[in-house]
């Protein structure tokens, strides 16, 4: 195995090549082996203004965002104010949704490994007030409930929004403060930031998007997802190394690095251990702790977490075994593609850890008994129709609701086969062939969801 200076030497020589093979406008890069850190950026923070990208330029993390409000949470459960099995109505007596008895039994736990079950693409903008969180989830009271909770895992950006609100209950004090106070701080971060007015501070990156399926990408026409799913990762912005900060603490047992005390040891390895099984899934993990994605890979066990907001993606890997930590941040172009490069090098070299390749078509396969997949499937967020046409499967994704306008025009692609029961298109999107996982029986032999890490669940009689 190569020693760090030797992979840190690697990553600056081909970080720029990489970016120009995957049009990707910049990214940054840390790697943590030990209390060691290497860490680079190449590339402009925008096309719009040609500004460098640097080892202290800020990107959007994303859904990483979720593992900090994880850690919240298991704050509160270390200092006795949370208990993971209790009802989220025990510290949020107002929450509702649209199955009331649902609402009522819905655990902590539950929302913390995305298992409680109602509809979690949920966008609303409630503003930009501190009590934003709080009237996002006075919003939820039409949310469907999917399936029963604890019955399968469907990620759910609602519910750390809901999680994010019992943090802003029982600390009494914004989200936002929240963050700073009980991990910012301790931690020793300095170019981290709550949105758009504090990562102005710093060199911020923007996102960038593909105005049509052939066309360069352009800068995207808003910086961020809004305010009130904060909780869920709609404003945390940071340098690389500063997202290692916060994973060295994950693997330091809950230490910062001064000594001080940010999570108990316990809590660490709790939410390290398996809540739930994922489907066949590809680009996501094999299954789910307190807020880490597990993977189950040779040379593991590996946890981490992706994130994405507009036009930007971040990943995160922690391999606890080996101490070592990887952050890769972009603001744009085949960003899935780009980053399984650079994070399928870095811990094979340092960890010894085999990531395997992204999902892709077995040339000349045949969906077997295609009739279980025919069928509508439906979200808050778009309607995926699949229809057998001269024995070729095709699905079409229609966008709906809050994000519609930025996710652009729907989407039709031939399904063929991978494994089992999951799906790929037969051409990319982006550089990644998306997984379509159909789980469940109607009692009619056919599918009831379609899984993408959302279950979205069967319409059509």
């Amino acid at each position: 195995m190569a020693n760090l200076a030797e992979v840190g030497a690697w990553i600056e020589q081909r970080l720029p090549e990489l970016l120009a093979e995957y049009d990707v406008p910049a990214a940054a890069v840390a790697v943590s082996v030990g209390g060691d850190v290497v860490d680079t950026a190449a590339g402009v923070l925008s096309k719009a203004t040609a500004v460098d990208a640097t080892p202290d330029s800020v990107f959007q993390v994303g859904s990483i965002t979720k593992v900090w409000t994880a850690t919240l949470v298991m704050q509160l459960v270390d200092e006795g104010l949370v208990d993971l099995d209790t009802t989220v109505r025990t510290y949020l007596p107002e929450f509702v949704i649209g199955d009331d008895a649902a609402a009522a039994a819905i655990t902590v736990r539950q929302l913390l490994c995305h298992v409680a079950g109602f509809e979690g693409d949920i966008f609303t903008d409630t503003g930009r007030g501190d009590d934003c969180v709080e009237k996002y989830v006075a919003t939820l009271g039409d949310t469907p409930q999917l399936f029963g909770p604890g019955e399968r895992f469907s990620y759910n950006n609602a519910g750390y929004c809901v999680l994010g609100r019992i943090v802003e209950v029982l600390r009494d004090k914004p989200f936002d403060t929240c963050v700073r106070d009980h991990l910012f701080t301790p931690l020793g971060l300095t170019h981290a930031a709550n949105g758009a007015d504090e990562a102005i501070l710093f060199r911020a990156a923007v996102g960038h998007i593909q105005p049509a399926p052939e066309a360069d990408s352009v800068p995207a026409p808003m910086w961020s997802i809004v305010r009130s799913n904060a909780p869920a990762g709609s404003m945390l912005t940071m340098r690389a190394r500063d997202l290692l900060g916060f994973a060295r603490m994950h693997l330091d047992g809950g230490t910062a690095p001064d000594g001080t005390a940010v999570l108990s040891g316990a809590s660490v390895k709790a939410m390290q251990e398996r809540q739930v099984d994922l489907p066949d899934l590809g680009l996501l993990g094999d299954g789910w702790g307190l807020g880490w994605e597990l993977y189950d890979v040779p040379g593991g066990p590996v946890i981490g977490h992706d994130g994405s907001t507009i036009g930007q993606n971040a990943f995160l890997r922690l391999v606890p075994g080996r101490d070592v930590a990887v952050a890769v941040l972009t603001n744009g172009g085949l960003a899935y593609t780009f980053a399984e490069r650079i994070l399928t090098h870095v811990l094979a070299e340092l960890a010894d850890v085999e990531l395997g390749a992204l999902p892709a078509p077995t040339p000349g396969a045949t969906v077997e008994n295609p009739e279980r997949y025919v069928g509508t499937y439906a979200s808050a967020v778009a309607d995926t129709t699949v229809t057998l046409e001269d024995g070729r499967l095709w699905a079409e994704r229609t966008p709906k609701g809050e994000l519609a306008a930025l996710a652009g025009p729907g989407e039709r692609s031939e399904l063929v086969p991978w494994r089992g029961d999951t799906l790929l298109p037969s051409s990319p999107t982006q550089g990644i062939y998306m997984p379509h996982a159909f789980v469940g029986d109607d009692g009619h032999g056919r599918a009831l969801y379609l899984h993408t890490g959302r279950a979205d669940r069967r319409v059509d009689a």
